[in-house]
């Protein structure tokens, strides 16, 4: 057994003691599994939410697009260093708000107790589930390719070995494991990545010495324009780069999570600083080793392995093991997110929601964790019979997301007109145009990126669909008044709590109130 092993085995080992932890500090109700107790403080919301949002991607796909685009990566990594902030100044303390008093316990609830109608769940969780579901099986990959190289274990026995630890935290502690082990991985995460650019720094002679070498290969990949040069840019990707991990964090639901899981609104604010301070540290690292990559092992044959491909090389034996481990716990702290949210999707936002209401809060905690375990194996079998790039499915996947739900969640806190019709209109068109300009070849026909695209759709039928049925479909007087309780800054009376108001009291699922009628 390797050194590295020996490291990812005590790192593995961690991470489910958490999970035990979790388990026996949290309760086993409801609110407990799926938001923590919303107990959370600001830096576990900070870096919880960039570490899940982030996955591993930035170790895979990050390093291919600098090993193969140059400094072009560097588009997207502009939209992702703004992302974390972005949502948690814009969504942060208000959705934390209105999901208390709406008594929402996930991020798809929130959504039909704010646009009240059945159909806004029954929209919203198959969208969530279907582009969920895809995402967290490239982050199956990533885990099972990385294993794979550092320990010499066949891709299905390693495969089997990153999602049996994952699911095995997550099935145990529900959210507060995942935000716990996320908050532990962020810092892992970041350690390695500046221990790989620091050594390959070194191993190049540094940035001025590197950028020389790149040159000589292309010069066009020092530019931001690609390596075919200003001439070849297409602008409409470069909006769609900023826009997928900037405005698009915004629409991501396992991610949203986040804001509601908070010890109070005002967390928002400081976590916005520490998701600011992380992402300047983390964010651009990967982009520059892939472009760096190109002097270390030239010729690749595939681009996705080039960190890990660069860390093997320049880093001691010892240190391997290390990085190996942060590359795992940005896999995982994605994947686990992902799959709880699944998870939570499926058994509480559709089985309890539409199938049996009844059920008690410890039964729909079970039914959750079943239905971990089951996407996981479907997930396991998938990703054996075809692996598709990792890339390709996390930009696609989040593209969707954003698309679909970027103008609801906004919408829902800040605007006061936006309505039920509206929220649908939004989430159809959205999905509907992303899905479409992407498999009609209109990428590449119009070099306008599908995010771009999307939210534009979608912003458009959220605007007309709300405004041209205000009368037919006027946003209810207790989601109103919700909403003008969320503008202000203070503790939320306790009138508008749900149980005190029986307005708002009918919005939980299990009740005879309105919303389980619209």
């Amino acid at each position: 057994m390797n050194l590295e092993t020996i490291f990812l085995i005590i790192y593995f080992i961690a991470m489910i003691a958490i999970g035990v932890w979790a388990m026996r500090r949290g309760t086993q109700d409801s609110e407990g599994f799926l938001l923590g107790g919303r107990s959370l403080g600001p830096a576990v919301t900070a870096l919880r939410l960039q570490s899940s949002s982030m996955s591993g991607y930035m170790f895979l796909g990050a390093g291919s697009l600098g090993y193969t685009q140059g400094y072009f990566g560097m588009w997207y990594a502009m939209g992702d260093i703004g992302g974390g902030v972005l949502n948690l100044s814009i969504l942060g303390r208000r959705m934390r708000k209105l999901s208390q008093i709406l008594g929402s316990l996930t991020s798809i609830e929130y959504l039909e107790h704010r646009y009240p109608s059945r159909w806004t769940r029954l929209i919203a969780a198959p969208i969530a589930l279907f582009c969920i579901f895809f995402y967290v099986m490239s982050q199956f990959i990533a885990g099972g390719r990385g294993l794979e190289m550092v320990t010499g274990v066949p891709y299905v026995w390693a495969l089997a070995i990153a999602i049996g630890v994952i699911v095995a935290y997550t099935f145990l502690g529900g959210y507060l494991a995942v935000a716990y082990t996320d908050f532990v991985q962020a810092i892992i995460m970041v350690i390695g990545m500046l221990w790989i650019l620091i050594a390959t720094l070194m191993a190049v002679g540094g940035l001025t010495a590197g950028n020389t070498a790149v040159a000589e290969i292309n010069p066009n990949l020092l530019s931001m324009w690609g390596p075919d040069g200003i001439a070849g840019v297409q602008w409409g990707v470069i909006i769609g780069a900023l826009l997928v991990f900037s405005i698009g964090y915004m629409g991501w639901p396992h991610v949203n999570v986040s804001h509601m899981a908070m010890k109070n609104p005002s967390v928002a604010r400081r976590a916005g600083l520490y998701a600011t301070v992380y992402n300047l540290l983390f964010i651009p690292a990967p982009y520059l080793i892939g472009v760096l990559a190109l002097i270390i092992v030239p010729n690749l044959a595939d681009p996705e392995l080039a960190i890990f491909e660069v860390a093997d090389i320049v880093l001691p034996a010892f240190a391997v093991g290390i990085v190996m481990a942060a590359i795992m716990a940005a896999i995982m702290s994605t994947a686990d997110a992902l799959l709880l949210q699944s998870g939570t999707i499926a058994s509480y936002d559709l089985f309890r929601r539409f199938i049996n209401p009844r059920m008690t809060d410890r039964q729909s905690v079970w039914v959750s964790r079943i239905t971990v375990l089951l996407l996981a194996i479907i997930g396991y079998v998938v990703a054996i019979v075809g692996a598709p790039a990792v890339a390709q499915v996390v930009i696609f996947s989040t593209t969707v997301l954003g698309a679909a739900f970027v103008p609801a969640y906004v919408c829902a806190a800040w605007w006061k007109k936006a309505n039920t019709v509206g929220a649908i209109s939004s989430m159809i068109v959205g999905t509907v145009v992303v899905v479409a300009w992407q498999f009609s070849g209109l990428v590449d026909i119009t070099g306008i990126d599908p995010m771009g695209v999307g939210i534009l759709a979608s912003t458009l039928a959220m605007i007309i669909g709300s405004l041209a049925t205000q009368r037919t479909s006027p946003v209810p007087a207790h989601v109103h008044e919700a909403l003008v309780e969320t503008d202000r800054v203070g503790p939320i009376p306790a009138r508008l709590l749900t149980g005190q108001n029986p307005a708002l009291g009918g919005q939980v699922p299990g009740t005879h109130g309105s919303a389980d009628k619209a």
